[in-house]
């Protein structure tokens, strides 16, 4: 997998978390036409290219849900977010193993 980072964690444990309430901060940074083909209710839209230009947009002492496709580019965007000093977890599998509900 790409990127070193410190957390990880799996879409079924979002998808819980989800289901019981907890309040999570999630980023996807797929491209726009991935965005728009379904992501998670809630999540941020930050696509990977763009995060060293928009990373001010987030809390760097919330803990914040890396997303994308696979896992790979999540992982890219956590160790370069974990370089500037964010507190952030990687959804490993990313969207292909999602089996929560999508919104377009």
């Amino acid at each position: 997998m790409a990127g070193k980072f410190s957390k990880a964690i799996t879409p079924d444990q979002v998808a819980e978390w989800m289901k019981q309430g907890v309040a999570l901060h999630i980023v996807d940074v797929r491209e726009q036409d991935e965005w728009d083909s379904g992501h998670i209710a809630g999540a941020k839209h930050m696509p990977l290219g763009m995060v060293s230009q928009r990373h001010s947009e987030l809390n760097p002492k919330q803990e914040t849900i890396i997303v994308c496709r696979s896992g790979n580019r999540s992982g890219l965007a956590c160790e370069h977010l974990e370089s500037l000093g964010y507190n952030v977890v990687n959804m490993t599998g990313g969207m292909m193993n999602w089996n929560g509900s999508v919104e377009c």
